[in-house]
């Protein structure tokens, strides 16, 4: 299913011109802490080809997104996750998150991008808050409560390839959430950032340089297991450029970021178990430039 670029406001339930439908607000609200947690859950490392899963979540409406039946959600949430071409770690997030999420009674669906999502994920509903994903992270026990945040949240806290513990202190990358507030607070995410390394770090940066400290979950419920694989060189380099566009987040994030945004939608798909968005970015054509100025 295909959409194209017409936009609104939420109006009516049923009256909009989002393509993801509301709630009935007849509904009762659902619970702060959802009923059928039940803490450790199974971890599905096998990848289900997408048929296999398109029938085990039936129920999801286009676009991944899905709906408590029984309660009216308290969070609504875009799940961000980027994606380069590793369909196989792809089908095993799906398989692990759907699951997961729906437990936890979410108003959400998942948006597989090639590049940028908050902009574009904003017109298909009014989400609450945002939570950029990596594709190869899936989530151990199911109090990971998944909603929004009071303040931005680092959700990947204890991964098994670090043997649980954090790297170092002020990691934001892996898994992150944030309130849609908070991202037009630190301006989103820098466009300067190609290839490999650099991105989450200075989102943090960001952070910290609009005020906000970061919050985390107990590392004996935010645990994740990381799909193996091997850094592709190739079709994702390592960023040269990364430091040296770091020391400067500080001093320009107000201005390189959502302000500055400029693309192109290629594509946007409302498929069965994700919504697919593919634009074409306009700064990659001055990353030559950047690479001259910085010398790297």
């Amino acid at each position: 299913m295909l959409y194209g670029n017409d936009t609104g406001e939420a109006g009516e339930w049923g009256n909009t011109s989002f393509p993801f439908a509301f709630q009935d607000p007849k509904l009762k609200r659902c619970p702060e802490m959802p009923p059928s947690l039940v803490g450790p859950i199974r971890v599905w490392m096998d990848s289900p080809s997408f048929d296999s899963l398109e029938k085990l979540y039936s129920y999801l409406q286009p676009g991944g997104h899905g709906q408590p039946k029984e309660c009216r959600s308290r969070h609504k949430v875009a799940i961000v996750v980027p994606y380069r071409d590793r369909e196989s770690h792809l089908r095993i997030m799906l398989h692990n998150l759907h699951s997961f999420l729906t437990k936890q009674q979410l108003d959400y669906a998942i948006v597989i991008l090639m590049n940028v999502g908050f902009a574009e994920a904003m017109k298909l509903y009014p989400w609450e808050c945002f939570i950029f994903h990596d594709v190869d992270l899936l989530p151990e026990d199911d109090r990971n409560l998944y909603s929004c945040p009071t303040i931005p949240r680092h959700m990947s806290v204890a991964v098994d390839k670090f043997n649980y513990k954090l790297p170092y202190s002020s990691i934001f990358g892996g898994i992150s959430a944030m309130t849609v507030e908070q991202l037009h607070s630190i301006n989103g995410f820098s466009n300067k950032y190609w290839g490999w390394g650099g991105e989450d770090d200075d989102l943090a940066n960001r952070v910290s340089a609009a005020g906000y400290k970061i919050a985390r979950y107990p590392a004996k419920i935010a645990r994740y297991k990381m799909i193996k694989h091997v850094h592709e060189a190739k079709t994702n380099p390592i960023n040269k450029c990364r430091y040296k566009l770091m020391a400067k987040t500080t001093k320009v994030y107000k201005k390189d970021g959502l302000s500055s945004l400029k693309y192109d939608v290629v594509r946007l798909e409302l498929l069965p178990l994700y919504t697919h968005i593919v634009v074409d970015l306009l700064e990659e054509k001055e990353r030559p430039a950047i690479r001259k100025q910085m010398g790297c």
